[in-house]
């Protein structure tokens, strides 16, 4: 931010979409301080008359719903925008928050998007220049590597065992659940991929923030390689193709034009020494068990740190007698409403949407630089199109050697 930047003693957040992970974020800012949504847009009337409502139940503030963008960036109460809305609306929605802010026709400073960041290279690209060309603060909502036990993990493996034994060289992460929510992330040109897209951004990026150095930038892991793998192995099948038309739509046809719902990664780092490391991932759409399921590993040379989000401390069980409706109550992606369910006692905490919200809070309130920023998130797209290339002609990309910016994944061309 710039040197006359005045702090805030409260941000009032505007946020564009109000799906699932809208509703996902409101439930983590009742942990965070100094903060109000005081605005939303959606297309959609119902779902931002909801989120409206909803924000006047949790105490978040006075949350006018907006019937345009550019209402909402207008607004004279809105000092940060955060963006929620689906995949393929993102890069228009940047355009958009830009101009009305080199315009004048806008008073935000600064703006978070969900994950991923765009569908491609270039997108993240041009998602990044636009909001550094607007001046604009802003930070990538990467939620898992604020949960709480990364976090306390990585502090207790660096401040104790890497000044013993030395760093660590090999971060495994995996989530996996049933499915997505919404039609649009299960076809491929709208989302821009499938499983890989949706979900191994998050596996590659809290993987790369436990290997680098606290204190350091990102950038000290310096990208080398990326090797990865992608199928169809549930969701192609008649059964379920079935299965997604009934509940997704008829433009969700799996048996013409199949997104990945599983895809493997291993991508490798030369650390400041020169000395390799190693991320390895997997994420699938096609795991049933009680609901999502995030496992994450840490290995270095002389120790080892693990965490899975449905190794709860809680469990509650139901016979079959106890019956009920369809609902996530439990658990995201829950599965099942009977038997013994693990239950995160606090999901907005466990998963790091809390911690995730209270840093960007506090970040833009005093216009400080977040630690996830859009650099980040192009990044994270980088190593994501490397991997789907990979995937796509069978051998280990050496990303030095690639120009990947316009690179399309087979699943997201037209």
């Amino acid at each position: 931010m710039g040197s006359n930047f005045t702090p805030r003693q409260t941000l009032r957040i505007g946020m564009i979409g109000a799906g699932f992970i809208a509703h996902f974020h409101l439930r983590s800012l009742l942990g965070v301080r100094n903060v109000d949504v005081t605005g939303v847009y959606s297309p959609t009337p119902a779902r931002r008359e909801k989120l409206a409502a909803t924000v006047a139940e949790l105490g978040l503030g006075a949350c006018r719903p907006y019937a345009t963008l550019e209402a909402l960036l207008a607004a004279d109460d809105v000092d940060a925008i955060w963006i929620l809305s689906p995949n393929p609306t993102r890069l228009a929605t940047m355009r958009a928050i830009a101009d009305a802010v080199t315009s004048g026709r806008s008073r935000v400073f600064a703006v978070a998007c969900e994950k991923p960041l765009a569908r491609t290279l270039s997108e993240a690209k041009e998602m990044l220049a636009l909001a550094e060309s607007a001046g604009l603060n802003h930070g990538y909502l990467e939620n898992q590597m604020f949960s709480t036990a990364v976090l306390r993990g990585k502090d207790i493996i660096w401040r104790r065992a890497v000044p013993a034994t030395g760093r660590p060289y090999l971060a495994r992460a995996a989530e996996e659940h049933s499915g997505p929510h919404e039609p649009w992330f299960w076809q491929g040109a709208e989302q821009g991929g499938g499983a890989l897209l949706d979900m191994m951004c998050h596996s590659v990026e809290v993987a790369r923030f436990l290997l680098t150095a606290p204190g350091a930038p990102r950038s000290s892991l310096k990208l080398k390689s990326a090797t990865g793998a992608v199928a169809s192995l549930k969701w192609s099948q008649p059964r379920y193709i079935a299965d997604l038309k009934a509940r997704m739509g008829t433009a969700v046809d799996y048996a013409v034009r199949p997104s990945e719902d599983f895809a493997r990664a291993m991508v490798t780092f030369e650390d400041e020494e020169g000395r390799e490391v190693v991320v390895e991932g997997t994420t699938s759409w096609a795991y049933v068990g009680p609901g999502l399921r995030i496992q994450l590993e840490l290995l270095g040379p002389e120790y080892a740190m693990e965490f899975s989000t449905l190794s709860t401390g809680l469990k509650v069980f139901m016979s079959r007698a106890v019956s009920g409706a369809q609902g996530e109550d439990m658990l995201e992606k829950q599965n099942a409403e009977m038997g013994l369910m693990p239950v995160p006692d606090d999901e907005a905490g466990v998963y790091g949407y809390t911690d995730e919200n209270r840093h960007m809070v506090e970040c833009f309130r005093t216009g400080r630089t977040p630690i996830e920023t859009f650099a980040d998130g192009v990044a994270v797209i980088e190593i994501l199109m490397a991997l789907y290339k990979s995937a796509e002609e069978g051998r280990t990309i050496i990303v030095a050697d690639e120009d990947l910016t316009n690179y399309v994944p087979p699943v997201a061309r037209i």
